[in-house]
């Protein structure tokens, strides 16, 4: 099914792909098998991120654009480690654009369920599920995203919520001033000014 919704989406097929024709196109590998090549990698994957974070696909498939050499992985299989992120909206015409997904309203869902708990006491698991937020109820919304080894090397990683700040000042254009009550500058490595 991922083959033909990719394959709606623009991706040529292996067997159609004319490499005099377009030479640029990006390599669509799936669980390791090249099954095609896309003219356009950054939409293809930024949809395919769109519909994972939207519980269209399973959270555990792994997407990873390679720029350099021109291929897209997507990874369906099983036995592969995942963590855990908060996820940084990236859309442009967002109004959160470079904040965290994380909000207000979802720390106080989660705040409720601790309410909502003490209400079902002897209710079946499935019950209790649907009713409470929870972890599924972070991952459903787009607030967390697993990312595997493989795509956490194309991924921007930010440790603090006080590195993300700085990186959106930076990116504004506001000078950084170098703190000395910082525990970690001897070890910590200075911002990318270039990096958007």
């Amino acid at each position: 099914p991922l083959v033909d919704f990719m394959r709606q989406r623009g991706m040529d097929l292996l067997e159609e792909y004319d490499p005099v024709l377009n030479p640029k196109s990006t390599k669509v590998f799936l669980n390791g098998t090249w099954v095609g090549v896309h003219k356009n990698a950054g939409q293809l994957t930024d949809m395919l991120r769109a519909l994972r974070r939207k519980g269209v696909l399973s959270f555990e498939v792994t997407i990873i654009r390679d720029v350099r050499e021109r291929e897209i992985k997507v990874f369906t299989d099983a036995g592969r480690v995942c963590r855990p992120l908060f996820v940084v909206d990236n859309d442009p015409k967002s109004p959160l654009n470079g904040s965290l997904v994380l909000q207000r309203e979802h720390c106080q869902r989660l705040a409720d369920d601790q309410n909502i708990l003490a209400e079902l006491a002897g209710v079946t698991e499935e019950e209790r599920e649907q009713r409470i937020f929870g972890w599924k109820g972070l991952v459903d919304a787009g607030v967390v995203e697993y990312l595997d080894a493989e795509e956490e090397e194309t991924a921007m990683i930010i440790m603090t919520p006080e590195d993300l700040e700085e990186h959106k000042l930076m990116r504004q254009g506001v000078p950084m001033e170098d703190t000395k009550a910082d525990p970690h500058r001897r070890i910590k490595s200075k911002p990318n000014p270039y990096v958007r």
